[in-house]
Parts: structure tokens; sequence; C-alpha cells
């Protein structure tokens, strides 16, 4: 039920509504990208494993913000020296959401039929442990 992607030299572990954090892809928000750079796949019982990517095999993403990355701080000292330099920068991000993986041979279950499983264990699950009360004992003093 996931898939391992690569963009922009990193790899992600990625399955149905992962949203990820990834370097600059160029597009504006709601714009939707393909990903075929799919290095690994798994639905769950069977595997596909690329060498280094597996043939036709995509990964269909939305871009839901471009935004840049909290400041990195980069201190420079040398000792006895005098010489200290602060400097910094923010990268450039992308927030990307999985709509959809879709790999030769392997079947993934939509967005939909995923969420309604999820419901389904929960409501399974309604039975309620009830926590039992512990007396307290004081402590009594000793006279000697």
């Amino acid at each position: 039920m996931f898939a391992v992607i690569s963009s922009g030299g990193k790899q992600y572990k990625v399955s149905n509504d992962t949203i990820l954090t990834v370097n600059k892809v160029a597009g504006e928000d709601g714009e939707k990208i393909t990903v075929n750079d799919v290095l690994f796949a798994s639905d769950g019982t069977e595997l596909s494993l690329g060498s280094p990517n597996i043939k036709d095999a995509k990964v269909n993403l939305e871009i839901i913000k471009q935004d840049r990355d909290r400041k990195i701080l980069i201190f420079k000292k040398q000792r006895r020296k005098n010489f200290r330099r602060k400097n910094g920068h923010r990268q450039d991000i992308t927030f990307l959401k999985v709509l959809s993986i879709e790999v030769p041979g392997l079947t993934f279950p939509k967005a939909e039929s995923v969420k309604a499983a999820k419901v389904e264990k929960d409501t399974d699950a309604t039975t309620e442990i009830k926590k039992k009360a512990v007396k307290k004992v004081a402590a009594s003093k000793v006279k000697e």
C-alpha cells in the first residue's frame, strides 16, 4: 500500500492521501503533477522493484502550497581571533498530496475505500475499558 518515489535527489515513502514536503517543484497551487520516478512499490502482498525505476509506474500528486522552510542559521567562529559570522537562509519547499499510485501488476485501493475501512475499524472498537478506582490507604504514624 505504499511506493518509494524520487524527487529532487531524495527518496520519499508515499501512500494514498500522504502529504509530502519536498524541495521546490515548479507549478501553481492546486495543479496536478505526475512523478514517474517510482523506485519500489508494494500493495501489501506483492511487491515491485525497479532497476532503477519501475517501468510505466507513476504517482499522481497535487500541489497544495508553495512555501518557504524555517530559517537555517550558519554560524562561523575562529577561536581567539575575534572572528564571528552569522548568516542564514530559507529553503523553498512545496507541499504535495498523493492522489493515486499506479503500478502495473499491483492494485492499490482508492482513497475513499481506505477511509471507509478506517471508519469500520473505529466503529468495531467501541467497547470501552473502565478503570477501577483504587482506594488510597491513609498513612498512619508509628509511635515509638
